[in-house]
């Protein structure tokens, strides 16, 4: 005997006697109307337009396959657009279904949604499988990255055992996921310490620049009093090192031998910041325009690695300049704009009588 089930519909709509009724697996009869059920459903509405075999039957939709009271939080959707977080807890994945089977998009992002926040180790492999019957991607997406994530608690469940045991299709496409998933973070460890190494290559360049130009606590231009007493450089991370290596450079005596690889590195410093400079003779680092005139004069074979090395720094620069706040990133061009002009470094004569190839 079948069970007519009453519905208090949340709208404010007055509406008509009841003209269709849809019944369930377990007999329940939820009554409704075909103009409600047509406008929100195209599928309903090409059953409804189906004609009946006697005009005195009423009308019945049958929906099996799923609890009476989700086929009835389906209907209650149908009238008020809203589905409660009860009703998500206990009926979310049947209701994904039925959104798409009667293509029910606005339901279907609400399942989505609510799935995708209601994710365990106990019910991915569940979730996963309907998402891939319903077309639903993002969601797919969600249960990937947490069978990735915590594979090794998902394989004790019961519903990865009997993936494993009548779905291998869906364990492949897992596997293989896991797989690029790996790929993918190993190159993006890759390319996050290049991108350092870059960037850390752009502070030395602007951190020469500032040394050459402003003079910091222990080198600058010959016509600048540095302030030995003056705390350590707060600008750059780099400075104080690169203080260091300038004044080992200028007095090693091993330098034009070529033994010391501390002058080697002062020596690449000069040769990339070459490459990089846009001030031409207007510019106070040391070797600058020797080395841009060496390139022009020979035309070296190793000169593209040192081009693409340069454009990465540039680059390098850019995309921390892009990431600072507006008034940092203005703070930072006054400072740039401000410190040009100065006179070149006390021993730019001497690196420039002694400029040997690197």
């Amino acid at each position: 005997m079948q069970e007519t089930t009453p519905i208090h519909f949340q709208t404010t709509r007055v509406l008509p006697e009841y003209d269709v009724f849809i019944h369930t697996s377990d007999g329940t009869r939820i009554p409704a109307h075909t103009s409600i059920l047509a406008s929100v459903s195209p599928v309903l509405e090409n059953i409804l337009d189906q004609p009946r075999k006697h005009r005195s039957s009423e009308r019945i939709i049958q929906i099996h396959g799923v609890p009476s009271t989700a086929a009835t939080a389906f209907v209650g959707f149908l009238y008020s657009s809203r589905c409660t977080e009860d009703e998500m807890d206990k009926y979310g994945i049947h209701l994904l279904a039925l959104s798409h089977v009667y293509n029910v998009p606005q339901l279907k992002q609400i399942c989505i949604k609510g799935l995708s926040q209601r994710l365990t180790v106990e019910n991915v492999v569940d979730v996963l499988q309907l998402a891939r019957l319903c077309d639903a991607p993002d969601l797919r997406l969600r249960c990937m990255k947490l069978l990735t994530n915590h594979f090794n608690t998902v394989q004790k469940t019961e519903g990865w055992k009997f993936l494993i045991k009548h779905d291998p299709w869906l364990e492949l496409d897992i596997l293989r996921f896991m797989d690029e998933s790996e790929t993918r973070r190993e190159k993006l460890k890759k390319h996050k310490e290049e991108f350092g190494l870059y960037a850390e290559l752009s502070e030395a360049m602007e951190c020469l620049e500032h040394i050459c130009t402003e003079g910091c606590i222990d080198v600058g231009p010959y016509n600048v009093e540095v302030d030995r007493e003056k705390k350590p450089c707060k600008r750059f991370s780099t400075c104080q090192g690169l203080q260091l290596l300038i004044r080992h450079f200028a007095m090693c005596k091993r330098r034009v031998k070529g033994g010391c690889l501390r002058c080697k590195r002062m020596w690449q410093l000069f040769r990339l910041h070459s490459y990089v400079c846009q001030q031409n003779d207007s510019c106070n680092v040391p070797l600058c325009r020797q080395f841009q005139l060496r390139m022009e004069q020979e035309k070296r074979k190793d000169d593209p690695k040192w081009k693409l090395l340069a454009k990465k720094v540039v680059s390098a620069k850019v995309m921390f300049s892009l990431s600072l706040p507006k008034r940092k990133r203005d703070e930072e061009m006054r400072v740039t704009m401000d410190s040009r002009g100065i006179r070149h470094f006390g021993y730019n004569e001497y690196c420039n009588n002694r400029c040997v190839s690197c």
